[in-house]
């Protein structure tokens, strides 16, 4: 299939040329992408599962680790189903308000999870470093309404993204050199001389993720510092197993989209923006799970009896 060379409006369709044309690398994505959103559904599942079930499970913490399991849940399978059914029909074309609409979903929730990793950052930070305050600070209110401010930011950045990449024209090619629409691909084949529709939100995004970044670096030397302090060695143990995988997947997280959005745009097909794009899209999904739950001894007790009575309801 020729790439289009006729205006935006005239448009009907965008190929993704992230795979290989090779028939056994077709057969290898389709078993890997398969594989991935198995393990991520299974997981995220399991944990709203756990935590909905599980009445003593009621904290903050376990509130937004809920949210962030359902997000994770929404980007595999806003994601991965397209691309899986790509691979198994050899059919790498998506529909233009497919496109669009992949494009705003993405941002999205990857938005609405960056803001709910800040939100767990600031629960970690007020029950280490205010706890007689805590259950003050983090009432069952402002945990909603902290929640509501990351999905309405989150809707906000991904309409103001998305309009402003598919109000430009693309005269030249349709052809997209990822296994989904991408926002910096998009730009890169754009013939549209005035960019600055789209260059703002993003210079607007880096600005707010460097202000994220900072804010991350200065609550943990706070937290930290405040760790140093307790007199107890278990009590620091479990401040740190809370806190650690939390920076550890922030951190991953920010890394990869300042990766990809920080490069400059180009059409030429790159293995770095396709692993860059697998991550933020499948494995972070996958791995955000399976960081927070082996260290956080409730939840896998919860698990435990769940097994345990599934079991016992069997026989």
């Amino acid at each position: 299939m020729s790439p289009s060379t006729t205006n935006l409006k005239a448009v009907t369709e965008f190929i993704l040329t992230g795979y290989s044309t090779n028939e056994n690398m077709y057969i290898l994505y389709s078993v890997l992408f398969i594989l991935i959103y198995f393990f991520a559904l299974m997981e995220n599942v399991l944990i709203i599962m756990i935590i909905t079930l599980d009445k003593h499970l009621c904290s903050p913490m376990y509130f937004f680790l809920k949210n962030l399991s359902f997000l994770d849940l929404c980007l595999v399978t806003f994601t991965i189903p397209k691309s899986i059914a790509n691979s198994l029909t050899h059919s790498n074309s998506i529909s233009f308000l497919g496109c669009v609409a992949q494009v705003f979903l993405l941002i999205f929730l990857a938005t609405v999870e960056l803001n709910l990793l800040i939100v767990m950052l600031f629960d970690r930070y007020a029950a280490i470093c205010h706890p007689l305050h805590y259950k003050v600070i983090m009432n069952v209110n402002m945990c909603v309404q902290l929640t509501d401010v990351s999905w309405l930011g989150g809707s906000l950045i991904a309409i103001m993204h998305t309009a402003g990449t598919f109000f430009l024209s693309y005269c030249a090619s349709n052809v997209i050199h990822q296994f989904l629409c991408d926002i910096t691909q998009l730009l890169a084949i754009s013939c549209s001389e005035n960019m600055i529709r789209e260059i703002v939100p993003i210079l607007i995004n880096v600005v707010l993720a460097i202000c994220c970044f900072i804010f991350i670096i200065v609550s943990y030397v706070y937290i930290f510092s405040t760790v140093k302090k307790m007199p107890s060695t278990e009590r620091q143990s479990k401040a740190f197993s809370t806190c650690l995988p939390h920076l550890i997947v922030i951190m991953l997280f920010l890394s990869t989209g300042f990766s990809a959005y920080l490069r400059p745009f180009s059409q030429a097909p790159s293995i770095f923006d396709l692993v860059i794009s697998m991550f933020y899209t499948m494995a972070a999904p996958t791995f955000n799970s399976m960081i927070y739950s082996p260290r956080n001894n409730a939840i896998k007790k919860s698990l435990g009896m769940l097994l345990k009575g599934l079991f016992t309801q069997n026989h």
